[in-house]
């Protein structure tokens, strides 16, 4: 017995298999009857021998099918497939020749030619035998490796999901705290407004549970979203805080993954009001462009204050990873600065156009 082997479930298709070995029972006993025939046997003899013959190999490969259908010794252990064609060869030598002696007893000359072709019988045999083991085995090892793929990609894909559950709740406290510190700070002051923030972040966090699990939902819902969280800002930042829409009507279909925008326009704002006085415009605009959904924010800074800044600005970062986990490129998400201008600009593929 193999010192390292296992008992594995396959798909080898056994019921199919045996379609095609009666396909291969009939053309092989048509072929063998009319080569013994042409030997000079009568058509009964050449039939019965090439019927015994072939149905006895097909019979024997089949069995060869069902033992290493729930028994395969290990990769390493090639010796003992060829060992099992040896031991199948001789088995069914013995039993064809126990067989057709029996069935013709009484003809001498036929024994005789019996005798003397068995030599060629067994030589067909362990070619037919090891051509069905090695087709097996390559079978089981396609279907291993194709499981092997299976879980590899389905692993790859748990952990990617992983990583952008994470990228997403980590971009959420930032803006929480903000919020809280806000409604803090009105709740002894401005009673009434600390109220409508309060109902104001139940409803962007509910919205929020709700889209965590999608993939990508229509640039409306997700501008419908960011309304939700502009006005928020615009209750902590009154009238300081000023938002230019430009949609363009034909971009309201198309797909964005969930939360991206918000973490962006957050960036815009944090460093557009912390890093400038006065009124403060913040301008989002969408559109399409071949299979593309552009989205660009624009928001002003003042340099001096962002020489000290060696990141790309708050949650950045973070967008251009999902972006690469969702569409394996790094080229999605750009950043531009044009004097006291910066610029975020996202190209979002469309699949399904």
């Amino acid at each position: 017995m193999p010192s390292k082997s296992k008992i594995i479930e396959t798909r080898f298709p056994i019921f199919k298999t045996i379609q095609y070995g009666l396909v291969f029972m009939t053309v092989f006993v048509g072929f063998q009857t009319l080569i013994i025939h042409r030997m000079g046997w009568d058509w009964k003899i050449s039939f019965t021998d090439a019927f015994f013959s072939i149905g006895l190999l097909v019979f024997f490969c089949l069995d060869i099918l069902t033992i290493f259908t729930f028994y395969q010794p290990s990769r390493s252990n090639y010796f003992y497939r060829f060992l099992f064609v040896i031991a199948f060869t001789i088995l069914y030598g013995i039993t064809l020749k126990w067989t057709l002696s029996w069935f013709f007893r009484d003809n001498e000359a036929y024994l005789n030619f019996l005798l003397l072709s068995m030599p060629v019988r067994a030589i067909f045999t362990m070619v037919i035998c090891l051509f069905v083991v090695v087709l097996h085995w390559m079978w089981n090892t396609l279907n291993e490796q194709r499981e092997k793929e299976k879980r590899r990609v389905a692993m790859e894909q748990l952990a990617k999901d992983a990583e952008l559950a994470t990228l997403r709740q980590k971009l959420q406290p930032h803006f929480l705290f903000n919020s809280l510190n806000s409604i803090s700070a009105l709740a002894a002051a401005k009673p009434e407004q600390a109220r409508k923030m309060i109902q104001q972040l139940s409803d962007f966090l509910r919205g929020t549970l709700k889209k965590d699990e999608e993939k990508v939902i229509p640039l409306k819902d997700e501008l419908q979203h960011l309304s939700l969280y502009l006005k928020i800002e615009k209750v902590r930042f009154g009238h300081r805080l000023n938002i230019e829409m430009d949609n363009a009507p034909d971009a309201d279909d198309l797909q964005t993954p969930p939360l991206l925008l918000q973490p962006i326009v957050e960036n815009a704002i944090k460093y557009g009001l912390y890093d400038t006085l006065g009124d403060t415009v913040i301008s989002i605009q969408t559109q399409k462009e071949e299979n593309y959904l552009i989205v660009r924010v624009k928001n002003p800074f003042d340099p001096q204050t962002q020489e000290s800044n060696s990141g790309t600005g708050f949650g950045l970062s973070s967008i251009q990873r999902r972006l690469f986990l969702l569409y394996a490129r790094n080229d999605l998400l750009t950043i531009e600065k044009k004097e006291n201008l910066f610029i975020t600009t996202l190209k979002i593929p469309q699949l399904n156009a």
